[in-house]
């Protein structure tokens, strides 16, 4: 049975909440055992696996979740993104073992790795969530959260070494989606037979699944990297050290963003049916209470920094993350930037506008590009953050501009527009 808005957003909260919390401990772990060092490898290592495993995603799970109609069976989702991740996997170990050491490059094949086991849970959540129980969804988030943290302790322990630790929270992963993701989801969906996947019909409905999804993907992977182009910059110019204090920083928007994030999961497929039945007053109204929250999380959080920040960053990571105060502060105007924009990304995904996305993170990470090549030279890290703010500022209005457009067309055909 579907819970309520409300029941679905406490537990994507609480869900969101733990998960995030998991990650950020590893962080903090990793800055008290590795030092920045071990932090900027870390953080390299995710930037390099994120954007290819994110494409290899095509995004599915917003396609899933917003197809009111039920255009495609469950198996298709499956099908398809087992099909990329193994795809996407081979890809991250290709990179990596032709573009850095070797030691950097295994923590790369293991965090992509664990990329791939977090895609096949992503593709049971988005079941779930179409179905309104986001429950199911956060009891996983915080078992792989958990699970993940403590495996990840143990092994860096046990081995003194990261990549010890990144392979043991891989395996954690691949537990959670095995034991707890498949056996939840099971009211939804049946196991096909080997047979039936094999049969041209069901070809031709995955390649289209991929048709209309790859837009999306790409998009996806154009927003990973234009969260990750200011990370190359700073390692190429700055340093690993560098990058790790960076990346300490930024992980701190995971704080608003998990309470952004819980509100949009919950609030998609409402959205996606508010706007498929022409509900305009209803879709807006709903995505305008998101845009408000967003920017009180925001402003908080720019608030805490400019009061705290020194405070906070050394009591988290040590003395060693707490010298750049003002880039701090800008992370946080960053972040703020960052959790409207996603609002306003549910809006338009909902609105299934997929293809107009990759054209529009192309522009937004060419912008990011030369904002970092222009700003991190002669200013650091501080640049790097300029760089981060004005490419999310570009992105905030250009995605403004689809959301009204989208609206003013459905207003004007009075019924949704096709995708």
């Amino acid at each position: 049975m579907a819970l309520t808005l409300r029941r679905n957003i406490a537990w994507t909260l609480a869900g969101n909440s733990v998960y995030a919390a998991c990650q950020w401990a590893i962080v903090v772990v990793l800055a008290r055992l590795a030092g920045p060092e071990g932090v900027g490898r870390f953080a390299l290592a995710l930037a390099v696996a994120a954007p290819v495993m994110i494409l290899a995603n095509l995004s599915l799970r917003q396609v899933q979740i917003t197809d009111a109609h039920q255009s495609h069976p469950f198996s298709d989702y499956l099908f398809v993104r087992l099909l990329t991740s193994l795809i996407g996997l081979v890809l991250i170990a290709a990179i990596a073992l032709i573009g850095y050491s070797a030691e950097t490059a295994a923590v790369i094949v293991a965090v992509g790795l664990s990329k791939a086991f977090e895609a096949m849970s992503d593709i049971f959540y988005g079941l779930e969530q179409r179905n309104e129980r986001l429950d199911l969804v956060s009891k996983s988030l915080i078992l792989r959260g958990v699970l993940g943290l403590v495996a990840l302790v143990a092994g860096y322990f046990f081995t003194n070494s990261l990549i010890g630790g990144v392979i043991a929270m891989s395996a954690a992963w691949a537990g959670v989606w095995w034991l707890y993701d498949l056996p939840a989801s099971r009211p939804w969906w049946q196991y096909d037979s080997f047979a039936a996947h094999c049969k041209p019909q069901r070809a031709k409905a995955r390649l289209a699944l991929v048709g209309l999804a790859a837009p999306l993907g790409v998009a996806a992977m154009f927003v990973s990297l234009n969260a990750n182009i200011p990370r190359y910059f700073i390692e190429h110019y700055l340093g690993e050290q560098a990058l790790g204090i960076f990346a300490a920083m930024a992980y701190l928007i995971i704080a608003g963003g998990m309470v952004i994030g819980a509100i949009g999961q919950a609030a998609s497929p409402r959205l996606a049916n508010y706007f498929a039945a022409g509900e305009l007053r209803a879709f807006v109204s709903l995505l305008a209470r998101m845009v408000l929250i967003a920017l009180v999380v925001g402003l908080l959080g720019v608030a805490a920094a400019m009061l705290f920040g020194r405070q906070i960053l050394t009591l988290m990571y040590g003395e060693a993350f707490a010298a750049n105060l003002e880039a701090f502060v800008w992370v946080m105007v960053a972040a703020t930037l960052t959790y409207l924009t996603s609002c306003l990304g549910y809006g338009m995904t909902a609105m299934r506008y997929f293809r107009v996305q990759p054209v529009l993170f192309v522009v937004i990470c060419a912008i990011s590009a030369l904002a970092c090549y222009l700003l991190i030279p002669p200013y650091g890290l501080l640049g790097a953050v300029w760089a981060f703010a004005v490419a999310l500022g570009v992105q905030l209005s250009l995605t403004l501009v689809i959301n009204l457009y989208g609206l003013s067309r459905a207003a004007s055909l009075g019924s949704k527009p096709s995708s």
